[in-house]
């Protein structure tokens, strides 16, 4: 007997091929462990929370230090009914948390390791000495991404960059493979999402010999190149489209 459970990774439905003959699509589905209905699952958009979305995206670049409580009297402001509990749910659902000093930071994330910093007062002064990665919230016509990107501190160049719809390891393992495929830096430095600090993850950096460098919890100002290059972004290429 097969016993089927709702907390399955999404990735296993690009597991199923529709177009295979010789197994059939419930056979599949009982092998990767999920039911056969979520193959064909639709999940209900809402309009009004991607518009929410967007909103505290776009206000979130512009105040990162706006939490919950802060974002909530915003929209009110702007004659959005919403309520608190509604809003941390939205921000928790895009990966969002207000930029403040936490205490009791050098608590690692449970069977995850924390790297110190290694960037204060280093003189970057050619490429490849300093790489970094991040990720951010991408909001679409209907729905929305996630994008990571790795890029040279020196050059401000982007040396790969991935979307996905969910925040797993994955899509963040596949950047780092396409930008260690040509070249490899001293210092990789990232902030200390679950993503950066799997064991997966800073197993193929250390792999390469390169140095790992963690932001300081709630500290953009560690990693302000790639915040600046997100800002760019959303301001020149995703808000006035």
């Amino acid at each position: 007997m097969t016993i089927y459970t709702n907390f399955f990774t999404p990735s296993k439905l690009l597991l199923i091929d529709i177009a295979d003959k010789k197994i059939s699509i419930s056979h599949q589905a009982e092998l990767l462990g999920i039911s056969r209905s979520s193959v064909y699952y639709e999940p209900v958009v809402d309009e009004y929370d991607l518009l929410l979305k967007r909103l505290i995206d776009e206000q979130c670049t512009l105040t990162p230090f706006y939490g919950s409580r802060k974002m909530t009297e915003q929209l009110k402001r702007d004659e959005h009914v919403v309520n608190r509990k509604h809003i941390q749910r939205l921000m928790r659902e895009m990966g969002l948390e207000a930029i403040y000093q936490k205490p009791r930071l050098s608590e690692p994330h449970p069977g995850h390791k924390i790297y110190h910093y290694l960037l204060r007062n280093v003189v970057i002064d050619r490429k490849d000495l300093v790489w970094a990665a991040d990720i951010t919230y991408i909001p679409l016509a209907r729905g929305f991404m996630y994008l990571v990107a790795i890029m040279d501190w020196w050059s401000r160049y982007v040396l790969a960059w991935k979307t996905s719809t969910t925040l797993d390891t994955a899509f963040c393992l596949e950047v780092l493979e396409m930008a260690l495929e040509f070249r490899t830096p001293k210092i990789f430095n990232t902030d200390q999402g679950s993503q950066f600090t799997s064991n997966a993850f800073t197993k193929m950096v250390k792999d390469k010999g390169i140095e790992i460098s963690m932001d300081g919890r709630g500290r953009c100002m560690d990693n302000i190149f790639t915040e600046l290059l997100w800002r760019s972004l959303k301001y020149e290429n995703v808000y006035l489209v």
